[in-house]
C-alpha cells in the first residue's frame, strides 16, 4: 500500500500508548489527518482489541480483528517489551523525538516506567503529553478503575437516557471512550499550535468524566437555570413538542417541531389544523409540558400510515424528520454514499472490508487509508531505524 500522505497534520509524529478504545481513537483522528501514528503495544498480545470480535479469516487463514481495525488504520504498530530495560531505553529515544505521546494507561503506570511527562519533557521541551483516564490524574477517583459504562453512569448521562418510566439505560455508542478521544484530538492539535510558537509543549489531562460533562451542557444547564434534575424522557424533548420517535403502520420514525411554525406544518399533516388553537400546546413549553398527551393524540394517526408515507409527507413540507435507521439501512443510504463515508480497506490478512471514512470535509484534504491496520509489532524495524536516524 502507498503510505505517503499528506495531510493538514503530515510530520508531526505521534506515540500512541493506547489501549481498546479512547487512545486509539484519539491516535486514529490524527493518522487520518496525516500525523505518523506509531502504536506501541505489548510482544505477546499487544491491544487487547486485537482479540474482538468480529474475528475473520483471510485466504490463508490468517485473523484479525474489525473492530480492531477500525481504529488503528493508517498506523504503524512497534512492539516494546516495557519490563526489558534495554528496550525501554530504546523507546524512550523515541520519546524524545517525538512531538506527541497519547496514553490511556491507569495514572501513574507510565510514570514508574520513566516515561511520564515530568520525565520526557525534561529533554523533549516541546512535547505534548496527552493522558486519557478515567476521572483525571488526580483527585479522589484518580486511581479508579474506569470503563466507558461505568463512567457513563457515574457522570450522570445514563440518568437521562431511557424511557420515562423505565430504568437507566446506557447509549449505545460508548460515548464516554469516544467523546474522551475527540477532546484528546482536539486538545493535542491545540497544544501542537501553541508549541510551535512558543517551544514549549504542554500536559492534557483528558478525562472521560470530564468529557461527559462538557458534552451535557445543555442538563447541567438546566439544573443550575431551575435547580431540577433533568429526567429521562425516551426520545422526547424537554423543551419542544412533538419531538420525538412515532410508531408509524410498519416502522418507527422521528419527528422534530421544534418551533411554532413546524408545529402548525405536523397540524396540517395529520389533518388536525384546529390542534394549533388547542391551550393545551399554545406555545413550546405548554407543548414540552403536555407532550404526553399530545403524543396520544397523535400516535394512533401515525400508525394509519407508512413510514415512507410519512417521511413523503414531512419532507413535502420541509418539516425535520427521519426513519430510525439500523446500521445497515444508513451505511448503504445514498446520501451516506454520496458523502463517501464509507470506503474499502484491507486488512493485514488480506480480507477485504470496508471502513467509515474520517468524517469532516477540509478543503485541500481527502481521506483515504494509506496505511492498512498494523500486525503486532509489524514496523518495530522501521520506526526505531526512520526516527532515530533522523535525529542523528
Amino acid at each position: 500500500m502507498n503510505t505517503r500522505f499528506t495531510g493538514p497534520l503530515s510530520g508531526l509524529r505521534v506515540l500512541e500508548f493506547g489501549q481498546i478504545a479512547a487512545g486509539p481513537f484519539a491516535g486514529s483522528l490524527l493518522a487520518d489527518l496525516g500525523a505518523d501514528v506509531v502504536k506501541v503495544e505489548r510482544p505477546d498480545d499487544g491491544d487487547d482489541m486485537r482479540r474482538w470480535p468480529p474475528i475473520v479469516s483471510g485466504e490463508k487463514g490468517e485473523t484479525y480483528s474489525e473492530n480492531f481495525a477500525s481504529v488503528n488504520r493508517n498506523k504503524r504498530s512497534i512492539a516494546v517489551d516495557l519490563k526489558d530495560p534495554a528496550q525501554l531505553s530504546q523507546l524512550r529515544k523515541l520519546c524524545d523525538v517525538a512531538g506527541v505521546v497519547v496514553e490511556n494507561f491507569r495514572p501513574g503506570v507510565l510514570e514508574r516506567l520513566g516515561l511520564g511527562y515530568a520525565s520526557l519533557s525534561k529533554t523533549n521541551p516541546k512535547l505534548i503529553y496527552c493522558s486519557i483516564n478515567g476521572y483525571g490524574s488526580s483527585g479522589p477517583y484518580a486511581h479508579k478503575g474506569a470503563f466507558d459504562a461505568t463512567v457513563q453512569a457515574v457522570s450522570g448521562l445514563m440518568s437521562v437516557t431511557g424511557e420515562t418510566d423505565g430504568p437507566p439505560v446506557k447509549c449505545g455508542v460508548p460515548i464516554a471512550d469516544f467523546g474522551a478521544g475527540l477532546y484528546a484530538a482536539f486538545c493535542i492539535t491545540a497544544a501542537v499550535m501553541q508549541a510551535r510558537a512558543t517551544g514549549r509543549g504542554a500536559f492534557i489531562d483528558c478525562s472521560m468524566l470530564a468529557g461527559l460533562l462538557g458534552i451535557a451542557a445543555l442538563q447541567t444547564s438546566e439544573y443550575f437555570g431551575t435547580g431540577e434534575t433533568p429526567k429521562r424522557l425516551g426520545s422526547a424533548h424537554p423543551r419542544a413538542a412533538p419531538y420525538q420517535g412515532f410508531q408509524a403502520k410498519d416502522a418507527p420514525f422521528v419527528i422534530a417541531a421544534g418551533n411554532d411554525k413546524l408545529w402548525k406544518d405536523v397540524c396540517d399533516a395529520v389533518g388536525m389544523p384546529k390542534l394549533v388553537d388547542d391551550p393545551r400546546f399554545a406555545t413550546p413549553q405548554l407543548r414540552a409540558r403536555n407532550q404526553k398527551e399530545l403524543e396520544k393524540i397523535l400516535q394512533p394517526v401515525f400508525a394509519k400510515r407508512t413510514k415512507a408515507e410519512w417521511m413523503a409527507e414531512f419532507d413535502r413540507r420541509g418539516m425535520p424528520c427521519a426513519p430510525i435507521n439500523t446500521y445497515p439501512e444508513i451505511l448503504a443510504d445514498p446520501h451516506v454514499q454520496f458523502m463517501k463515508l464509507v470506503q474499502d480497506m484491507t486488512l493485514p490478512n488480506g480480507r477485504r472490508t470496508k471502513t467509515v471514512a474520517f468524517p469532516m470535509k477540509i478543503s485541500g484534504y481527502e481521506f483515504r487509508v494509506y496505511r492498512r491496520p498494523p500486525r503486532l509489532g509489524e514496523h518495530t524495524e522501521e520506526v526505531f531505524a526512520e526516527w532515530l536516524e533522523a535525529a542523528a
